[in-house]
């Protein structure tokens, strides 16, 4: 099993833009995917990617303002997120499966603690 940290959330005003980082430990030849869960809210998908990173997909809200990607090098995966709107405010978890990509979170068995994203307007 790997561990997962993510890191890189904070507070940005609408417009604004982050970039969430996922420091897995142990192997990288894993299927990775980022969630995300509003107060209130079901988890829902995000984007993921796979292992080779030759293949991306995203729900439609991140399509055009989000962008997934890993340095398998360093272990590490990466969700660019620009344009931010506030219905964006989220806690964002990575996770990894060694399965091919899916959008369901029940596919995923190592997920990270979260990093909170809150975007003001």
């Amino acid at each position: 099993q790997v561990q997962l940290v993510e890191s890189g959330g904070g507070l940005v005003q609408a417009g604004g833009s982050l970039r969430l980082s996922c420091a897995a430990s142990g192997r990288t030849f894993y299927t990775m995917g980022w969630f995300r869960q509003a107060p209130g809210k079901e988890r829902e998908f995000v984007a993921t990617i796979s292992w080779s990173g030759g293949r991306t997909y995203y729900a439609d809200s991140a399509k055009g303002r989000f962008t997934i990607s890993r340095d398998n090098a360093r272990n590490t995966v990466y969700l660019q997120m620009n344009n931010l709107k506030p219905e964006d405010t989220a806690v964002y978890f990575c996770a990894a499966t060694l399965s091919a990509s899916s959008i369901r979170g029940s596919d995923y068995n190592s997920w990270g603690q979260g990093t909170q994203v809150t975007v003001s307007s």
